[in-house]
């Protein structure tokens, strides 16, 4: 990217800047694309005097990058993930549970889509989308592991409480009213093992499986390992069944994974084949 010359600086106007200090210092260059993807890269590293400051500089950002056809998800992802970040070490210290646990993953199907369309409204929309999962997790008693982007990840002792908080969340996602008749709609992977668990996370194949297990699926769908499925049958929940798909090749994992589809009363039954 070009550089300002201090005489190119002047001649700008304020609005080709996203943030102009109480010292009348410019900050962060919006002015053509280069350096408007230069502004999102920087964005984190900018000391603002307030919130105030700060969301009217983010808030113009994204304006300008939507004004050059500049999908910013990875800035997006970012602020997204500070502020859950700030939002837990200002709470209580998080206790994850350890040994056997059953995790979840979902992600937005289409969320490239949705932030090309929606811009800087993409934030609402991700924020009611984690709502509705972390209604639906601690309502059978699971912890939220990880929220990044369009991806969710939460934890539960019990594989049928995992199993239930899964139809639970496909329900209201197809029930709810989202903002601008936006079609929202998560698949869902659960796999139950033995990660190996961090202060505030969890590391291992176990983990890569229920990321591959939730990547192979359709929004609308979930998918679990036989771990899991062996864990809910004996107390799965009146209505809910599971069909077997086979056994699948899922990237990075040595063996084909023998996978189920939950189905239960409400919930879409067909599906495209399994993603690879």
């Amino acid at each position: 990217m070009a550089r300002l010359d201090p005489q190119e600086r002047a001649d700008l106007p304020d609005r080709a800047f996203a943030y102009i200090d109480a010292r009348g210092r410019r900050r962060l260059p919006i002015h053509d694309p280069a350096h408007i993807r230069n502004a999102l890269a920087r964005f984190g590293q900018v000391t603002f005097e307030d919130e105030g400051a700060r969301e009217r500089a983010r808030l113009r950002l994204l304006n300008a990058a939507k004004k050059h056809k500049i999908v910013p998800i990875g800035f997006i992802a970012g602020q997204l993930q500070s502020e859950r970040t700030l939002g837990q070490h200002e709470g209580r210290p998080i206790t994850l549970p350890s040994g056997f646990v059953t995790m979840l993953m979902t992600d937005i199907e289409g969320s490239t889509a949705l932030v090309q369309r929606l811009g800087a409204g993409y934030h609402a929309l991700i924020d009611e989308v984690w709502a509705v999962l972390r209604r639906c997790v601690a309502m059978l008693g699971g912890d939220e592991v990880e929220a990044r982007a369009d991806e969710f990840f939460a934890v539960f002792e019990a594989p049928r409480s995992a199993g239930c908080a899964a139809v639970s969340i496909q329900r209201e996602f197809a029930g709810h009213g989202w903002p601008v008749d936006a079609d929202v709609r998560v698949r869902i992977g659960i796999h139950s093992g033995y990660p190996t668990s961090t202060r505030t996370n969890y590391v291992g194949v176990d983990v890569n499986a229920t990321s591959r297990i939730c990547a192979a699926g359709h929004g609308g769908q979930i998918l679990v390992s036989a771990n899991t499925r062996e864990g809910v049958k004996a107390s799965a929940p009146d209505g809910v069944r599971f069909t077997a798909l086979g056994h699948h090749r899922l990237r990075g994992l040595r063996d084909a994974v023998p996978l189920f589809q939950v189905a239960a009363k409400g919930l879409p039954t067909r599906f495209p084949p399994l993603r690879r």
